[in-house]
């Protein structure tokens, strides 16, 4: 399981979690797989579309994950993922 790091935003949608573990192969499956256990979190992370809004970024391990392979970047047990909303 990779852990998921909660942004404070985020909080009241997974009970005051600030991390969770999720399993997956990609940030894809990870978010996707948070999304199945709080529901709330979906409109906060993906658009209509089911691309990630382009006010969240995301990280693997401290990078970027557009730079990678976005949302198809693989993802190892011992993987964090962190959330953070866009700074305006």
């Amino acid at each position: 399981m990779s852990t998921v790091r909660i942004p404070p935003v985020l909080r009241q949608h997974t009970n005051g979690s600030t991390e969770v573990d999720v399993t997956g192969s990609t940030v894809g499956e990870i978010l996707n797989g948070l999304v199945a256990e709080y529901p709330d979190t979906k409109d906060q992370l993906f658009s209509e579309g089911g691309d990630l809004n382009r006010f969240v970024n995301v990280y693997l391990n401290d990078e970027d994950v557009r730079v990678l392979d976005g949302l198809e970047t693989a993802v190892k047990d011992s993987d964090t993922v962190m959330i953070l909303p866009a700074m305006a």
